[in-house]
């Protein structure tokens, strides 16, 4: 059934090109290109512990600055939520294992902090700043008032994209991917903190010894 309008305009339609601005502002901008860093060998970090004796060596590099950040699709500072890229180069002639690994963020205060998973970043970006929006459209229509959002593209974009995967380290390789950690209620959360590995095992099924970097040696080579 075809619907006739009459000659008159209505009063709603002078406003749509308004309300399609205003939608279309309100949504997220599209993701630009993110280019993932190039994975130079661990020991080329400052931040770097080194086991001689079982050709491994791990880096780990904070994200904690603008600039860095600018590789992620989202601000994680914001929701105290600090990526930390990870460097596992192996120099041995066989293979290790990272399938049972365990790999923690020590804070100062001795409190232990496991890497966070895509839902627990979403749950707090949503409670933090995904409370609903308001967009105001001209007089004298009303405002349009959003939902609170749940899941959070961008950030399942980054975790899909960046997080660290490897399951393996191939011998004379380097695999390096981030990991995020909630630092919420912690002042200057890289000082006097290290990142804990442990339960790397060799291609004999021996776990290797465990690794502790610790973050002051990034905070010292830092630029004043």
């Amino acid at each position: 059934m075809r619907l006739a309008f009459s000659h008159r305009v209505c009063p709603i339609l002078k406003f749509i090109p308004a309300i399609a601005l205003a939608l279309a502002a309100a949504a997220p901008a599209a993701a630009a290109s993110h280019d993932v860093p190039p994975v130079t060998d661990a020991s080329t970090f400052p931040d770097v512990e080194v086991h001689a004796q079982e050709k491994v060596s791990i880096a780990a590099d904070p994200y904690d600055t603008k600039e860095k950040c600018k590789l992620l699709r989202v601000n994680y500072s914001q929701y105290e939520i600090l990526p930390i890229r990870v460097i596992i180069t192996n120099n041995g002639d066989k293979p290790i294992s990272l399938d049972q690994a365990r790999i923690h963020l020590i804070a100062r205060d001795g409190s232990k902090i496991e890497a966070a998973e895509p839902e627990d970043v979403e749950r707090r970006a949503s409670s933090a700043s995904n409370r609903g929006k308001t967009i105001p459209l001209p007089s004298p229509l009303p405002s349009i008032h959003t939902a609170p959002g749940g899941r959070n593209r961008d950030i399942e974009e980054d975790f899909s994209e960046f997080e660290f995967q490897a399951l393996v380290v191939e011998a004379h390789t380097t695999r390096a991917g981030f990991l995020f950690y909630d630092v919420s209620g912690l002042r200057d959360p890289l000082k006097g903190a290290k990142l804990y590995l442990r339960r790397l095992r060799g291609a004999d099924g021996r776990d290797l010894f465990y690794f502790e970097v610790p973050f002051d040696k990034y905070l010292a080579a830092q630029p004043k």
